[in-house]
Formats: structure tokens, sequence, C-alpha cells
């Protein structure tokens, strides 16, 4: 019996310390605690180096439930600067977490605030201070392409298969910090701590041997110019809309505008809940990016691509003429124009933007011999105007845009409740308005087409991450390169004797095209679609302003000055009042 019992306590005690650690672990959890050691998210610079977006330091306030002792409320949520009902929201949250381990009270602590709480912590006992690091923002706009970080969800949490957030983590929540979070967020590292009975810190377990350093996140280097971002919004002052500029070459944008915006800043810090709340009830929609999630029909710039259409299907010739006398009437559709030459060739057509012209050319689009009927002309029509980016969404990093509209053959067909439908039915499409539907960032990539002359990159604000060089996809069109040089004369002689003369350079060739979308809930918008120099573009751009009346109003000068600050680096003494008065100009919404 003595044996046996031996031999039985021998075997347990082996199995219990060799065979297994599950004890050890529990020993260790006993006197050890594990602290997480959180990284800095990697910064964000412009295309020239500078440092848009870096870090500072912050603090979040941590509670173990079970050692809180009574303490002055007051006093602590008036240090902290909330209120008492978020205040203890937050603590019976972090009671049914857990009693015994502490979590985080409340996050995003600034060193000002945190500098007078540090003065009187220890009169609040269970509660202590854990160090992270915040977002500082060196520019006050631009809100819509940083994006905000903000506590992780449970959702994300769940979803996380790499077990990477725990709950108090935080996450990039919109812009490039969702976009980039992999690459921002770091990695992070654990220090050992040794715990009394009663879970106090004593010091460092095995005098830090067994620490791991936290990584800091990689740098992201966008291609925006932040002086020429800069600029943009302040002629962007006291109105709505969108600008986004490319470099055709590369599919870099340049700068990207969504305005009316909001300062980064007041998404960092305690008070974020309250200004997001603010923001979102402002009737102006700072939070709506305009940029990317507005659509709005192409106006008139989406002529050159019906043209483009018409060359290549052989339905008009760079000669082809029509008549136009303040308007027309083609089959059974009348349609309107302005005063100019008559009768216009296709040039002539883009630089006096002649209504007539397109619906007669959109007709014979439909109408063409080549085909069966006006629906599958229409199927083969779509299938070149898709090429160009349109009504998909062409940016990866921007999740949020929208895709826009270009309808398909049976989206008319539910329409019409027939498959046999007339061009006459959707002849407004002809000078882009009635079902289609863009964004800004579509645009300036349509002329980033043209001025390439048959192809894009695919548009993007990233360029490095780390050391790091993105590789781009190139999109062909499949249209002939000599409809692209026969429509960009057209655009050419916009600039220098048509609809968009006060974009015109001195000493640099630019092509562009007006537009005015027609807008059913006040005053039109105003479109310009322009690139610069002809040869060799470093610049293409689309600018939408919204109730700005006619392209030449407001859309076509802010473009011009665009186009002189990016290509010579200053604004000429001749367009210095029409700055002025653009700077100065307020357009009144209701």
């Amino acid at each position: 019996m003595i044996l046996l019992i031996a031999t039985i306590y021998i075997v347990r005690l082996f199995c219990m310390q060799i065979l297994t650690d599950e004890y050890k672990i529990k020993a260790e959890g006993n006197s050890q605690r594990v602290q997480t050691v959180y990284p800095a998210r990697g910064l964000m610079l412009d295309r020239n180096g500078k440092i848009m977006v870096e870090n500072q330091p912050a603090y979040d306030l941590l509670v173990t439930p079970r050692k809180v002792k009574p303490f002055d409320t007051l006093e602590l949520i008036t240090i902290l600067g909330i209120d008492m009902e978020s205040f203890k929201k937050a603590f019976e949250k972090c009671r049914k977490f857990s009693t015994r381990r502490s979590s985080v009270l409340v996050s995003q602590i600034t060193s000002d605030r945190y500098a007078t709480l540090q003065e009187k912590l220890h009169k609040y006992q269970g509660f202590e201070v854990q160090t992270r690091t915040l977002r500082t923002y060196n520019l006050n706009h631009s809100a819509d392409v940083f994006g905000y970080v903000g506590e992780v969800s449970q959702s994300t949490i769940d979803k996380d298969t790499s077990k990477y957030y725990a709950s108090g983590d935080y996450v990039g929540i919109t812009g490039l910090e969702k976009a980039y979070e992999k690459d921002l967020r770091g990695v992070k590292g654990k220090k050992y701590l040794l715990v009394d009975n009663f879970n106090q810190v004593k010091g460092s377990y095995a005098d830090g041997e067994h620490d791991i350093p936290a990584q800091m996140g990689q740098s992201i280097t966008t291609t925006l110019d932040a002086e020429l971002q800069e600029y943009a919004y302040q002629l962007m002052k006291n109105k709505r809309g969108g600008i986004i500029a490319i470099e055709p070459s590369t599919g870099e944008i340049l700068l990207k505008v969504s305005s009316p915006g909001y300062d980064p800043l007041l998404m960092i810090g305690l008070d974020r809940g309250k200004n997001y709340r603010v923001l979102q009830q402002d009737k102006s929609l700072p939070l709506f990016d305009r940029t990317l999630q507005s659509t709005y029909p192409p106006g008139s710039t989406f002529k050159t691509l019906q043209a483009l259409v018409g060359l290549e299907l052989g339905v008009v010739t760079p000669e082809s003429q029509f008549s136009c006398h303040m308007g027309a009437t083609i089959g059974p559709i009348p349609m309107r124009c302005h005063n100019h030459a008559s009768p216009l060739d296709l040039r002539g057509s883009i630089q006096n933007s002649c209504n007539p012209w397109y619906v007669h050319n959109w007709r014979r689009v439909l109408e063409s011999s080549k085909f069966k009927s006006v629906r599958d002309a229409y199927i083969n029509w779509r299938s070149y105007i898709l090429q160009f980016g349109l009504g998909q969404k062409i940016a990866p990093e921007f999740s949020s845009a929208s895709a826009g509209l270009i309808p398909s053959a049976d989206f008319f067909d539910k329409r019409f409740r027939t498959n046999k439908w007339r061009w006459s039915y959707i002849s407004s499409i002809s000078i882009g308005q009635g079902e289609i539907l863009v964004n800004p960032l579509q645009i300036a990539n349509m002329a980033c087409c043209i001025a390439n002359k048959g192809y894009y990159i695919t548009p993007h604000i990233v360029r490095n991450v780390g050391d790091s060089t993105i590789a781009y996809e190139k999109h062909n069109i499949n249209i002939s390169k000599r409809h692209f040089d026969v429509v960009i004369d057209g655009m050419e002689q916009a600039i220098t004797g048509g609809t968009a003369k006060g974009a015109m350079m001195d000493s640099i060739v630019v092509c562009g095209k007006t537009g005015t979308a027609q807008n059913p809930h006040g005053e039109d918008h105003s479109i310009f679609m322009v690139f610069a120099p002809r040869e060799n573009p470093k610049i293409a751009m689309a600018i939408y302003i919204e109730n700005g009346g006619f392209g030449a109003t407001y859309a076509v000068p802010i473009g011009g000055l665009i186009l002189e600050k990016y290509l010579t680096g200053k604004i000429s003494d001749r367009k210095k009042s029409v700055e002025e008065r653009i700077m100065n100009s307020v357009i009144k919404y209701d």
C-alpha cells in the first residue's frame, strides 16, 4: 500500500511538473503581469517630404474597480473635462469587463489635462495612467484625406483574424488611417511586471530581460502637394464643392479638396465625441466627402467622350458640321444652346460647347447601321464609356467613394417597360445630363485619359509605404490615338477663344472643357475639366462648385489659378485681381 501510494504521488507530480505547464502558468499569473506597450503610428508625409500627420504623447486613464475607494468624483470629471453621465457609463462598462483587471476608463487624455491629473492621481486609489500616442496635424484641413483614429469596436475585434486588437485599442476609422491601418499601426510590445498577492506592481520581471519593445508603424509618403492643397482650400473658402488634381503620367493625386471640410484636430482628444456630433448636425455637411461621395451630372465635360466615341464608330468626322442658332430641333428633340457661330465642326463644338452638335452625334451613334437596334448600339457605347473609369470605383484606397452611374440597357428596359426604346428617350445623355452621374475624381481621371491619349493609371494618393514603392495598374482605352488629338484641339481652342478663356496662361498651352450641370434644387453647378501643358501634361484636374452657375463663373478661374500656382510656383500679376475676387467671394446656400 505504501509503495502504491508513493507511486501514485510520483506519477501525479511528474504529470503536473513535467508533462504540463498549466500550474506553472497559473503560478506565474499570480506573480506576474504582462503590460502591453503600444507603438506609435506611422507618419504621413506629402510628396516633398513635409510631415503632415505625426504623433504627440497622450494618456489613457485605467481603473481596477475592486481597488477603488471613495473619491471626489466631481473633481475628477472636472480634471478630465467630461460630464457625470459619461463617467458613470464608462465606469460601469469597466466594472462589467472585470472588477479585478484594469481597463480603459477614459482615453486620449491630452498632455495639458494629464499634467493636472498627475498631480492628484495619488488621491484616486484604483486608478492608473497608461501612456499612448495621439495624432496631431500640421494642417488645419484635409481631414477627408487623413481620416481619424478611434477606439476599436467589438465587432472589429471579433472579425480580426490576426487577434491584434483588444478592447481599448485604437484603429483607423476613415480615410488613409483606415486604408493603411495594418501598415500604420505598428507592432505591440510587451512588458513583464512582478506583482504581489494584491496585484500591486513591485517591479520589472527579470530586470526586463523578457520584455519585447514596440515597433513603430510604417510611415506613408502621399502624393499630395501640401502647399498646393493649402492654396486650393483658400480658394474654396465660403464655397461648397470638390477639387481633384492628378498627375496624368503616374495617376498620383496632387490635391484633393472637399469643401467645406473641418480641422482634423477636432477628432482627437476628449472632446472628439462632442465635436463629431456638432459636425454631424452641420447643414453644410463637412463630414461628407464631395470629391468621392457626391455624384453630379458631368455636364458638357462629357461631350469630349461623346466626340471620341462618335469618331471611333465613324459616325462623325472632325469636319462634320451641324447648324445651331441658339438651339435646334433634332428629330422630335428641341435642344437649346447659347449664342455662337454656326455651323460648327467637331473642334468648334468643343470650343463653344454646342448642344445640338452632340444631339446629332448621339442620334448617329445609337442609330448606326453597325447595330441591330438602338439598345445594342447603347450597349456598345456604354462599353467605351466604362473604359474611362466611369460608373465604377477606380481608386481602391477610397472605399467610401461612389461608383456614379452609367446606366445599363436593363436599367432603361425597366424604366420604359420595353427593350425597343428609341434614341430620343435618352437624348439628354448626349450633353452629360439625364441619368449619368459622376464624382469629381472620375472627371479628373477622365481628363487624364484624354491628356494621355488613351490610358490612365489607377488614381492613388499614397506613393510609398515605408521604403516600398507601390505599383499601380495601367488601363488602356480602345479608341484610336488620332481621335484624342482632335478632341484635344477643341479643348485647347476652348481655352484660347472659347468658354474657358479664364484659365489661359501666358507661356503654357492649357486644354480644358467647361460644364454647367443642371441642379433641380437651385442654381446650376459650375464645372471645369482641364489639363496642362498640352504636351507631356503635368496636371489634370476637375473642379465642381455647387450652385456656382456657369463653368466660367467660378470653376474656370479657380482651375486657372491652381494651374499657375502648380506649374509656375506663383500667380501672375494679371491674375492677382482674379485671385482676390475668388478668395473674397461668398456663395450663399439655403
